[in-house]
């Protein structure tokens, strides 16, 4: 018996080394886990959906013991992206509904509304994403060819800004719109006396407000197909802006039964509903879904030319664009979100609607302040008001690939001189100290790495232009890194638990097959996503 101890000694022995105390276990990486001080790592550990512990795997393989470990092969390691400004339900419902980004003329456009009328044979014809800037007729188009093919059937095909729309003359008959209608913070487009089915800003609503809402169905649909594509490109987290207070229920149900596993944070529209709801019972805050922040539109695109400027367009004589509401409207809305302690973030393009909400910005924060309220896209500013982002602690939340999308017409609506001072980043980003990026998907592209690569190399797709464009507001690839992660979670009150791959963290994170802070600027938009992981599960792994 006593020569058996030893021997059963050691199989208690070897019972407590399999005993698990992690997850999961990532080794042979580089990690970047964007800490304070930007370290890097060689391995990690997950317990329950969070960081265990990150450093070197040699210390790592003698203290933790994981049920699941991944050798990354010496590729990089990311925290999980996050998308600071999109539309993913608007994204996933356009999955939906005819795909126009791309299309290189008017004809083309009627030619895929066509295609799928064929195989969708009932209901309104909803789409988006055609771009007038990219057809050799650079011209609004106009409604006669929908008329002609769908004389019932009601036709809604917005600009790929969504700030305009064309819309045939069944929509417009059912919305009830007439030739020289007006309307505050739109524009009904009228050509000697006729209906051009152009709409801009506030006059698409009119027609919007008339679409049968989503089923139920259509609507899970839109918010899981989202979610695959985004996973895909590694996000992790994605900012929807200008949700209806009723979709919170919905997402939150989808998430409660691990269906929906995209987490997001929602800002609810400027709408008197919203406000009473989320006044009324407090911020919505869980693992997967934070809801404490509301979204104005102070005017248009500069696409359209609705934009509001301190000075007349360069390209259409005497107009300035134009705010979407009064000035009073975001005085007040400013003075009930400040009063209630909620985040207002802000769409403002043009620099005279920048202009105005730095000053209604300002009047409520009254200078240094922690409530992160933001100006979605600052596209063009007045050099002179730029420093009240830093005097009000305002958060400028920009999107990199805007201008090496709009680059290219941008100056016709501008001028060169006034160009100079757009998509001022750099400038921007010196004035808080971080800057959260996004993509504003789907009036871009949902990838991230795109945004990289704008915000670093400021070239399109094509590498265009080729020493880059304006190149002294362009951010390094650290900052941007910052931007699409911690910087990112900051904007929404959440860098204490993503962001980051540190302790205490959720094991949000992506691999990709190259490093994209080493490797040459011309490769950055080819960079695939290997695999996402959300709290340490495996959600995307490309085949």
């Amino acid at each position: 018996m006593k020569k058996l101890w030893p021997v059963l000694l050691l199989l208690v022995a070897a019972c407590k080394q399999k005993e698990y105390n992690a997850d999961l276990l990532v080794k042979n990486a580089l990690v970047y886990t964007v800490d304070s001080t930007f370290t890097t790592a060689n391995a990690f550990v997950v317990y329950s959906g969070k960081i265990l512990a990150v450093g070197d795997i040699d210390t790592l393989e003698k203290k933790y013991f994981a049920r699941e470990v991944i050798d990354a092969g010496g590729k990089a390691v990311y925290p999980g992206f996050i998308d600071a400004h999109a539309h993913f339900y608007e994204y996933g419902l356009g999955l939906q509904d005819v795909k126009l980004v791309g299309t290189k003329s008017w004809d083309a456009v009627v030619d895929s509304v066509s295609n799928y009328a064929r195989h969708r044979t009932n209901g309104w014809i909803i789409g988006g994403g055609w771009d007038q800037n990219i057809w050799n007729n650079k011209t609004f188009p106009n409604k006669a060819k929908l008329d002609s093919l769908f004389p019932v059937r009601p036709v809604l095909l917005s600009r790929i800004d969504g700030h305009a729309a064309i819309a045939n003359q069944a929509a417009l008959n059912i919305a009830g719109i007439k030739p020289g209608q007006t309307i505050t913070g739109g524009k009904i487009e009228t050509i000697n006396g006729k209906l051009t089915g152009i709409l801009v800003d506030n006059a698409v609503g009119i027609v919007t407000r008339k679409i049968p809402p989503p089923t139920e169905q259509v609507t899970q649909a839109a918010l899981l197909d989202a979610q695959q594509n985004c996973f895909a490109v590694g996000l992790t987290t994605v900012d929807d802006c200008g949700l209806p207070y009723t979709m919170v229920s919905t997402i939150a149900a989808l998430q409660h039964k691990g269906a929906l596993k995209m987490r997001l944070y929602v800002m609810l529209a400027d709408q008197p509903e919203n406000y009473e709801y989320l006044f009324k019972r407090g911020a919505y805050k869980t693992p997967g879904l934070n809801v404490r922040a509301f979204k104005v539109y102070a005017d248009g695109a500069l696409g359209s030319r609705g934009a509001c400027l301190l000075h007349p367009y360069t390209d259409q004589k005497n107009w300035n664009g134009f705010l979407l509401s009064p000035k009073a409207h975001f005085e007040e809305v400013a003075k009930k979100i400040a009063a209630h302690g909620f985040q207002m973030a802000t769409h403002a393009i043009g620099d005279s609607a920048n202009r105005v909400m730095l000053k209604i910005y300002a009047e409520n924060l009254k200078g240094k302040n922690d409530k992160r309220w933001r100006i979605e896209h600052a596209q063009i500013v007045a050099p002179e008001d730029v420093k009240l982002f830093g005097d009000n602690n305002i958060i400028p939340s920009v999107q990199p690939t805007h201008a090496t999308s709009d680059m290219v017409w941008a100056v016709k609506r501008l001028g060169a001189e006034r160009l100079k001072t757009g998509y001022a980043y750099k400038a921007l980003l010196k004035q808080n100290g971080w800057m959260p990026l996004g993509t504003d998907f789907p009036v871009e592209n949902i990838n991230p790495l795109y945004t990289f690569y704008a915000a670093t190399e400021r070239k399109d797709l094509k590498g265009f232009p080729e020493d880059g464009f304006q190149m002294d507001n362009a951010i390094d690839r650290k900052e941007a890194l910052k931007g699409m992660t911690i910087w990112a979670a900051k904007a929404n009150f959440e860098e204490h638990e993503k962001g980051s791959i540190e302790v205490g963290k959720y094991a949000d994170f992506v691999i990709l097959d190259q490093d994209i802070m080493k490797i040459k600027g011309s490769a950055l938009p080819k960079v695939k996503v290997l695999k996402t992981y959300i709290n340490g599960v495996k959600v995307y792994e490309k085949k």
